[in-house]
């Protein structure tokens, strides 16, 4: 027998334990830095083109925008929307990109020059009107969930890029129930879920998934107005498979520290629910896939990670987030959050 030859399954064990190493240094060297704050300015929507192209939004009619990774930001305040609250933001690139104003009335604009110029392309103002997120599929087609009006929760697509937005007729529109809403926490509670559908979260009284018109209840803690989902990720969401990964995650944002149901994922599509072995350090409001098994989540006590797709959480950071959001065409995680609070993931 040669010594210095090792079998297959000695091979076998030494690759995985190689692996595990690897995993194990890496969860331990994960931290947040930060990029920028102190602008008093909450941010809630964050879209990330890619690694160098970052775009938030807030309140105070914010916009901002940074075209090298986060170093430096350009900070723009939408003429005529200065006591606006922009809650989600989607960006095509450098130039182009989307915000929605929340209430009464609602507005959605879009930009092609950067910011330098801000056009409306939707305006409702029917009593009650409150916007809480917004989807693409790709840059065509868009999607925005508003709050229930008469009973129904309201909804607009596009299909040109937001340049116009149509109504799905009332009748058509998911029926809430009672002390039923949608958190605006962080852009996050709307998700593509294939080529062609989305699947969106309610919290307060009840808590329920819409895939279509088909509500399916949620374990996740719920009954008060200030309880249930906030924000929901979906992975393969183009596999049109019955299989999909989706994890949704809340609490309680007046109890931010509980982890009382605070998070549950499912790995056939919502038919059945799982909570996890360790879950989130408390309230969250944003989760976010980077691979098939490796999510972040942020909320007002701080940032988790999770590396075996959403069993066991890590804290890795108490830093306070809204939103955070990984690079389309790219491998950044970027986090931000109260008082223009902009983070970065450093693996």
């Amino acid at each position: 027998m040669n010594n210095n030859k090792l079998s297959l399954p000695r091979i076998f064990l030494l690759t995985i334990c190689i692996t595990i190493s690897f995993n194990v240094i890496a969860q331990q060297r994960l931290s947040v830095e930060i990029l920028t704050s102190g602008n008093g300015i909450s941010l809630r929507g964050l879209s990330v083109v890619n690694d160098n192209v970052i775009w938030v939004s807030g309140n105070k009619g914010t916009v901002g925008r940074s075209n090298n990774g986060g170093k430096t930001w350009n900070w723009m305040t939408v003429k005529g929307f200065e006591k606006t609250d922009f809650r989600d933001i989607e960006a095509f690139d450098g130039a182009t990109a989307v915000i929605m104003a929340i209430a009464e009335p609602a507005y959605i604009l879009k930009t092609t020059d950067g910011g330098a110029t801000w056009k409306v392309v939707y305006e409702n103002k029917t009593k009650g009107m409150f916007l809480d997120a917004m989807e693409f599929w790709n840059e065509q087609a868009g999607i925005v969930i508003g709050d229930p009006i008469n009973g129904r929760f309201f909804v607009t697509r596009t299909f040109d890029g937001g340049n116009t937005w149509q109504d799905i007729p009332f009748a058509n529109r998911p029926v809430a129930d009672s002390g039923e809403a949608c958190f605006a926490a962080s852009g996050t509670n709307i998700r593509a879920l294939d080529r062609d559908e989305a699947v969106f979260i309610t919290g307060g009284l009840k808590s329920r998934l819409f895939i279509r018109d088909t509500p399916i209840p949620l374990p996740i803690l719920q009954g008060q107005e200030t309880t249930g989902a906030n924000s929901l990720a979906v992975w393969d969401k183009l596999k049109l498979s019955g299989g999909k990964r989706l994890i949704v995650v809340g609490g309680d944002f007046n109890n931010p520290t509980s982890t009382d149901k605070n998070c549950f994922y499912t790995t056939n599509g919502g038919k059945s629910w799982l909570a996890p072995n360790k879950p989130p350090h408390g309230y969250r409001s944003c989760v976010e896939y980077f691979s098939k098994t490796d999510l972040f989540s942020c909320g007002l006590n701080g940032v988790d990670f999770t590396h075996d797709g959403g069993k066991n959480w890590k804290w890795i950071s108490k830093e306070s987030f809204h939103v955070v959001r990984a690079s389309k065409l790219g491998a950044a995680i970027f986090l931000a959050g109260a008082d223009g609070k902009i983070g970065k993931i450093v693996w």
